[in-house]
């Protein structure tokens, strides 16, 4: 059973259900309600009701039941491998693949192709569902992400990215012209009104973008974002929020795309990180996919 401590900021007065799923991606409001109807959630070590309001300062502790078994097998699928020793793997993931399996979507995932590559060579940390999974991308953000191969690569890695201390930067194509840098430091957490979404909300988890302008075009800006923080959806819902929605975001995007893509145009292209076991920094970037640089092609054209 895993358990989750929150201390609590809660200048709205939110009912410990709601509250809870705004600070965890992970859980529902519905779900939230559930653990505390089972006495999983205690404030200050002493269960509470699900329309209990949490004060300032006040420590939540919840106990998350182990999920549910899923049968994941491997699968021959190719993997574009970056880098590879006995400790990490760095993996270029093509748009549209998943990057772990979940109930009614278990095959076809970044984990299947891992598995058959690495057999048992996987950290265990996270489980049977997503073996050596570091951080994720979303299923139509392609890129370069980290896997650990076993538990203590696993583990250091991972407090890399809690310090903010990986170099992860992405190239994004957005709506607009952005005349400069900058920095979007906007907290997230679920949209309240749509549990499918993300979005800057009051008192959600803290969230920062720092940004730079590569290059402009007739009406979009292609930019370098840089992750200090990684929170679901972060660029996705930092650029939509300055008015600067991704091209092709079906999400957080405008309603009619003159571009059209199968789905937003973000590309992790470098991940930098200290060896989990040597401590030297490593860093590697990738190519902008073909169809990535075929629209940016088009665009430059289109400028002359």
């Amino acid at each position: 059973m895993e358990k989750l401590i929150l201390k609590v900021s809660n200048p709205e007065g939110l009912r410990i259900d709601k509250y809870i799923s705004q600070m965890c991606e992970e859980i529902s409001r519905s779900y939230a309600q559930q653990l505390c109807s089972q006495g999983l959630v205690q404030i200050n070590g002493k269960t509470v009701e699900k329309k209990y309001a949490p004060k300032d300062e006040e420590i939540i502790e919840i106990d998350l039941p182990d999920p549910e078994v899923v049968d994941v097998l491997p699968e021959d699928i190719p993997l574009d491998i970056v880098y590879e020793d006995e400790d990490v793997i760095v993996v270029n993931k093509p748009q549209g693949m998943v990057v772990h399996p979940a109930p009614g979507n278990i095959s076809g995932t970044l984990v299947n192709a891992l598995m058959h590559h690495c057999g048992d060579e996987l950290s265990e940390i996270n489980g049977v569902i997503r073996p050596g999974i570091v951080h994720r991308i979303d299923k139509d953000t392609a890129g370069l992400l980290i896997v650990a191969k076993n538990n203590d690569a696993h583990i250091k890695l991972s407090r890399q990215l809690k310090e903010r201390k990986a170099n992860r930067r992405y190239y994004a194509l957005v709506n607009g012209k952005v005349k400069e840098g900058g920095t979007v430091n906007k907290p997230i957490a679920r949209n309240p009104k749509d549990r499918k979404k993300m979005a800057v909300v009051s008192g959600g988890r803290e969230a920062v973008t720092h940004y730079n302008v590569l290059e402009s075009f007739d009406g979009y800006t292609l930019l370098e974002c840089i992750l200090e923080t990684g929170r679901t959806h972060q660029i996705r819902v930092h650029m939509a929020s300055i008015g600067h929605s991704l091209v092709g975001d079906k999400t957080y995007g405008i309603a009619k795309e003159k571009i059209k893509t199968e789905g937003q145009l973000l590309f992790a292209k470098t991940i930098g990180f200290d060896h989990p076991k040597t401590g030297e920094y490593m860093e590697f970037s990738a190519e902008l996919p073909i169809w990535f640089e075929e629209i940016l092609n088009k665009l430059r054209r289109s400028v002359k």
